[in-house]
């Protein structure tokens, strides 16, 4: 278990004061009272929304992460993607750095952006993604919406081939409208 208020105060130490949100009931009745999605709004510290999980490994000590997506606007249905993605997590087999998730539905309006690629935040660094709590370390990480395209790529030639893809086509992350980089 590890400490949410001081793992609020970690996030908010990047993205500035987080804003209440309404929750989403949890789908499949697997978190835990503590869990919630943080909103983070454009400040000083950041350009764009940021919504963040805050308590979806308590109960899950062999694989602390929590994630956070980004988004150009205030969209409260992220904050029911990531219910369902954290509720994802705590079955049988854990989520995880380079792992994929399927949304089910696209990332915003009518993007072709439908899967999410567990990466990390690059745009935060370390200093974001490592915090330190009982029992080892909790890894804050990106979850980055990308097309079907792109999961079949990261399927068929790596994480990594896929990163530089992203890389070399100058992925506008926060475009829901973007066209894939494959």
């Amino acid at each position: 278990m590890y400490n949410l208020e001081l793992l609020r105060q970690h996030l908010e130490s990047t993205w500035g004061p987080s804003v209440a949100t309404n929750p989403i009931p949890d789908p499949h009745g697997k978190m835990g009272r503590g869990f919630s999605v943080l909103a983070f709004p454009p400040s000083d510290k950041t350009s764009c929304w940021v919504y963040s999980t805050l308590g979806m490994s308590t109960d899950t000590p062999e694989a602390l992460i929590e994630l956070h997506i980004l988004s150009n606007k205030e969209d409260t249905t992220l904050i029911e993607l990531l219910t369902v993605t954290a509720s994802f997590h705590r079955n049988n087999t854990n989520l995880g750095l380079h792992h994929t998730v399927n949304f089910g539905r696209p990332w915003q309006d009518d993007s072709l952006c439908s899967y999410g690629f567990i990466s990390l935040p690059y745009l935060s660094g370390e200093a974001l993604e490592i915090f330190d709590c009982e029992g080892g370390h909790l890894h804050n990480l990106w979850l980055l919406p990308t097309t079907e395209s792109e999961r079949d790529y990261k399927m068929e030639n790596g994480w990594d081939a896929l990163e530089q893809r992203f890389e070399d086509c100058g992925l506008d992350y926060l475009n829901p409208q973007r066209d894939s980089c494959i």
